[in-house]
């Protein structure tokens, strides 16, 4: 038996959108961080006197956040949101610092582990906690603070980066996210007290764990190194894809062995939860891969700079911020919920398939539009999927839930960056192993244009295995209380 152990669970108006704020400030620390580095990379490299390197300031953040992620949905349905969150406020903070007065790269990569070990919970946890205090139905209208804290970021980080790191000093974007994330650990703090916990015992799947982070980071090293640092047929890769094979059939026997495994597979075997995570794997993949893709389309096969290909890709980048919000909002208004995100994903379907199938001598103008139709599509299957999976499982497993259907996330963005990128070189020819954007440069554009409709054809049949995903998925009332189904648990 179990229920809320706190029973104020019902928050007004005004602190809803105090506890909101909070959480877009430990958001945008995460959102920040994916989009701030890049563009101070270079400087960064030959700071330290260490280019060789580099990529690993990256790769150390992104193999520690995705990660842990799932750890810290378990652990929030173990021992609360409150607490877990703040250290994941607090490990990011202090990572931060560390990356700020590291004085070598190898101090600088441990930093960012740690960095990560943090950032693996702050955007997870925080979608939690919305679930813990505003109900499925109503939740959607909130979605608005939520996409514009990765609008601005998105925005933002890029242009703050490359300004400090070239005007002023590379570290203050790692100073930066000292002060944002003592107001977050402090707003936090004060509001967090009052969030229910559901008493249900849990213990610590410790072995599922280990193994499901040995799976991970094999697969997610040979993913980022397979054809830019090794061939992907070479000793090295080959033998990280088979460690992760190796671990992720150890982990599937475990989660069918252990009392309480890491990950229960009637989880992922839920009719909404299983089909929504995948159908969040390819939509929110291919959104990832695509704003790597595209820049580099406008930049190599359309001859723009790197500045107007950034201004370019903007209106889809805002297109997905506003499907975003469009989708929540459909799921406030509309009992069949499903369908606006399916015609939605469908328009987004068709539109990459048109940006596949147009003739290099079209111009780019009647383009754009098809990007920001994509743009809007794959927006509105964001929220729709969170929710949905939040909706359908039991409170005492939300975090577990929830830290699933994000690590699921990052992992498709990982896996379709890779495809989208072997298929790009697969259509140029390109045996070589090397950076994308280098190996494109002073390609004839034809072949370029041709290389890229692949790779656009691929990301709308990506999507459509998405959009079929969404259609099998099955569509549950929505619950207009955070205390409903802990009350029907309860009283079983």
């Amino acid at each position: 038996m179990t229920g809320a152990t706190d029973p104020q669970t019902e928050f007004s108006h005004k602190d809803i959108l105090s506890i909101i704020f909070g959480l877009m400030l430990a958001m945008f620390l995460a959102a920040l961080d994916q989009t701030i580095v890049a563009t101070a990379l270079p400087t960064i490299g030959f700071d330290l006197g260490d280019v060789v390197n580099l990529s690993w300031v990256v790769t150390a953040y992104l193999l520690a956040s995705t990660t842990v992620t799932p750890l810290y949905g378990k652990l929030s349905d173990i021992h609360g949101r409150g607490p877990v969150l703040l250290i994941a406020i607090a490990l990011f903070s202090v990572g931060s610092l560390v990356c700020a007065v590291s004085q070598s790269m190898s101090m600088l990569i441990f930093a960012r582990v740690l960095q990560g070990l943090g950032g693996g919970g702050l955007i997870s946890l925080a979608q939690t906690i919305i679930a813990d205090v505003i109900s499925p139905r109503e939740r959607g209208r909130y979605q608005a603070y939520i996409a514009s804290v990765f609008a601005v970021a998105s925005i933002a980080g890029p242009l703050i980066g490359g300004v400090m790191a070239q005007h002023i000093h590379w570290s203050l974007i790692f100073w930066i996210n000292l002060p944002l994330g003592l107001a977050a650990f402090l707003v936090m703090r004060r509001l967090l007290s009052r969030l229910p916990h559901y008493g249900r015992q849990h213990s610590l799947d410790a072995v599922g764990c280990v193994l499901m982070v040995i799976a991970s980071v094999a697969f997610l090293l040979a993913l980022g190194w397979g054809g830019v640092r090794f061939a992907w047929a070479s000793v090295e890769i080959v033998s990280l894809f088979g460690i992760s094979l190796v671990a992720t059939a150890l982990f599937v026997w475990r989660m069918l062995t252990a009392a309480e495994p890491f990950l229960p597979l009637s989880l992922l075997a839920d009719p909404v939860v299983g089909p929504a995570t995948a159908a969040a794997f390819l939509v929110y993949g291919t959104m990832i891969a695509l704003t790597i893709m595209v820049p580099l389309y406008f930049e190599t096969a359309r001859g723009m700079s790197a500045s107007e290909a950034g201004m370019a890709l903007m209106p889809q980048m805002a297109c997905t911020v506003i499907g975003a919000v469009m989708g929540g909002r459909c799921m406030a208004r509309f009992e069949h919920y499903k369908r606006p995100g399916v015609a939605g994903l469908a328009a987004s379907v068709v539109a990459l398939a048109i940006l596949a199938m147009l003739p290099e001598e079209v111009s780019l103008l009647p383009k754009i539009p098809l990007f920001m139709i994509m743009g809007v599509g794959t927006g509105m299957i964001l929220p729709m999927t969170t929710v949905c999976i939040q909706n359908a499982v039991p409170m005492h497993q939300l975090g577990t839930a929830t830290g699933v259907s994000n690590f699921f996330r990052a992992l498709g963005g990982a896996v379709m960056v890779a495809v989208l990128g072997a298929v790009l070189m697969s259509a140029l020819g390109a045996g070589a192993t090397g950076d994308i954007a280098e190996l494109t440069r002073g390609v004839d554009t034809a072949v370029l244009h041709h290389a890229f409709s692949w790779a656009f054809a691929t990301a709308a049949a990506a999507q459509a295995i998405g959009l079929a995903c969404l259609l099998s998925m099955r569509q549950l009332p929505l619950r207009t209380s955070v205390r409903e189904e802990a009350e029907t648990v309860g009283a079983e």
